[in-house]
């Protein structure tokens, strides 16, 4: 008896150290994947330490040894995206050889943010229609699994779908539309990688090492490692713990497992996905820091360095949505409201080199923080890229950006980038202005386009020293350019958000474009 103990134990050894020694690929490398054209393509996995893993692909073979933690890492040499490429398999070669089929080459984006650009393809405009014709097979999606983690995950769990009328209703909405747009343009494969979790904040998306550098953060993100780090001393003992906890409902989460704390979500939903090779970055996301807008001007753009840093692409384009309107049509001058003020915030964020910014503030809905046209909003974003990233030329890529303000003789003249052929009034007349001299009492103000400028009074601010536009949780405002993109909101001075007032009794008419 002792005998057959012993020699099942050393089976079980043996089946063990043999299933270590298999080579197996990062979570990404899966059939119908689409690999980045341009750049170096890092292949990585593990392996029985020492162990040499070939890849090879498309004509290349390269080599990799796993070190003593079993993880290897080989580089693909730059390829080209082919229109109309016939798939190719791509294999990796071991101990064993795992073979990965239908790989195109193309162009690679990220697709990440919040509960706007988690809404499916089934939710938007016109969608049976667009699923009906959906059938792109060289536009493929890796959704990623939702799975906060207390540390930075390996692995995550997610699948390759190729875009088809039978798939395409469970794609990220504002993804497809953003990837069927360059695959027309462009005429090349294009693979978009979706991570996104409705009602997040920026906080749990960002690295803790970029946190915790930032003021507003540093004592949470103490209290976080306090709680994790005894957890995470015994990882495999942490894992059946939560394991247990999520079979009964009422259980407290372990610290470490939940989507509201710093970090878990850039641990277990991007972590994973770095360093495969990517374009840049979508991001829709902002609407739940609205409660601490004030704080999004400094946590949004350390969320983007934190990305760039982590993937060591060095500045990749990185283009996200502004907010859409919401709640109540704006009456008065200007509203003290936190979703003006992460519009506000991510109009600054354009000062990060290569990002930009799609505005969305005409296609809101006022019953609800997820306006159905995600058509706009893709394309807006498409047009950042087509313009920017893939220099494409003639294309008009934003609405009048406000560029700077000259105060003469009662007036605000005001200048803007992006004009796009010339300003105009959706809908006359002009509206959605506000003006305020140095008491920041803000007034309905008088607004014309006078060439490439708007020019803004009111007889009841002789010296002004302020305008803000649009400066509302579902603001008033018709400025677009002749592209037919509307400005984005903003404002001249830097008095804070809270800090301003609106003057009693005034109030907005309402244009048509705007009810």
């Amino acid at each position: 008896m002792r005998t057959l103990s012993l020699i099942i134990a050393v089976t079980i050894l043996a089946l063990a150290e043999q299933a270590s020694a298999d080579v197996k690929p990062a979570s990404l490398f899966q059939d119908n994947m689409v690999l980045q054209q341009g750049m170096k393509v890092p292949v990585w996995g593990t392996a029985s330490a020492g162990e040499k893993v070939t890849v090879t692909f498309d004509g290349q073979s390269v080599s990799a040894t796993a070190g003593k933690d079993g993880k290897w890492k080989a580089e693909l040499g730059e390829m080209k995206a082919v229109k109309d490429a016939t798939p190719k398999d791509l294999t990796i070669a071991g101990s064993n050889t795992v073979t990965i089929k239908n790989v195109l080459v193309g162009e690679v984006w990220i697709c990440a943010g919040q509960s706007n650009m988690e809404f499916t393809l089934v939710g938007a405009n016109n969608a049976s229609d667009e699923i009906a014709k959906a059938n792109y097979p060289q536009i493929r999606m890796f959704t990623v699994t939702k799975n906060p983690q207390p540390a930075p995950a390996d692995s995550c769990i997610g699948k390759w779908a190729v875009c088809s009328s039978d798939t395409a209703g469970n794609f990220s909405a504002v993804g497809y539309f953003f990837a069927r747009y360059l695959h027309k343009d462009l005429g090349v494969p294009v693979g978009m990688i979706f991570t996104s979790w409705g009602g997040t904040l920026a906080d749990t998306w960002t690295d803790i090492d970029t946190l915790a550098k930032l003021p507003n953060h540093a004592e949470s993100v103490q209290a976080f490692r306090k709680a994790t780090e005894p957890l995470l001393a015994d990882k495999p003992a942490y894992a059946k713990k939560r394991e247990e906890a999520a079979k009964q409902p009422k259980a407290a989460p372990l610290p470490g497992s939940s989507p509201a704390e710093p970090s878990t979500l850039f641990n277990g939903m991007v972590a994973p996905l770095i360093p495969y090779a990517i374009r840049g970055v979508t991001w829709y996301q902002g609407e739940a820091n609205s409660s601490c807008s004030n704080d999004y001007y400094t946590l949004f753009p350390a969320t983007i360095a934190s990305w760039r840093h982590a993937w060591g692409e060095g500045d990749f384009p990185f283009y996200y949505v502004q907010i859409a309107s919401w709640l109540s049509v704006q009456q008065t001058p200007v509203e003290i409201s936190g979703l003006a003020g992460v519009r506000d915030a991510q109009f600054a964020a354009m000062s990060v080199p290569n990002t930009g910014m799609a505005s969305t503030i005409d296609i809101g809905d006022k019953d609800s923080p997820h306006p159905t046209n995600k058509q706009d909003v893709g394309k807006r974003l498409a047009l950042w890229a087509l313009a920017k990233t893939y220099g494409k030329t003639g294309i008009v890529y934003s609405g009048p950006l406000y560029k700077s303000v000259k105060f003469n003789s009662g007036k605000a003249v005001l200048s803007f980038d992006c004009i796009g052929g010339g300003l105009v009034a959706k809908g006359q007349p002009l509206s959605g202005f506000a003006i305020a001299g140095a008491d920041k009492v803000y007034h309905v103000a008088k607004a014309q386009i006078v060439g490439d400028t708007v020019v803004v009074s009111s007889e009841k601010v002789p010296q002004p020293a302020s305008v803000r536009y649009a400066f509302a949780s579902n603001p008033v405002g018709n400025l677009y350019n002749k592209a037919d993109l509307p400005a984005s909101p903003f404002r001249t001075d830097d008095w804070g958000i809270e800090s301003i007032k609106s003057a009693p009794g005034e109030r907005f008419a309402i244009p048509a474009v705007n009810k």
